[in-house]
């Protein structure tokens, strides 16, 4: 699978939110989104479950980094591409 990295830490809002929306819509089912965050961003993940695309979430340390994957693919086991 190829990856999309979104490192949105520095970004401020809401456009972490749009970028992430934007890369979901033209993304193929070969693609996964890889976003770098300061916080959960709970409405993207809210538009994954809609979607039923496959997500996984995971924060680094507490108030660190969090690392949002997000495919197409159901079937996907996102938790193998996270890179810690």
């Amino acid at each position: 699978m190829k990856k999309i990295l979104l490192d949105a830490r520095e970004m401020p809002h809401p456009e972490p939110l749009q970028h992430a929306l934007s890369y979901l819509q033209k993304m193929s089912n070969e693609e996964y989104l890889y976003m770098l965050n300061r916080k959960k961003p709970i409405p993207l993940i809210e538009v994954a479950k809609e979607k039923v695309f496959a997500h996984h979430s995971y924060e680094d340390r507490p108030n660190s980094c969090w690392h949002i994957l997000i495919c197409k693919d159901i079937d996907c086991n996102l938790e193998e591409l996270l890179d810690v």
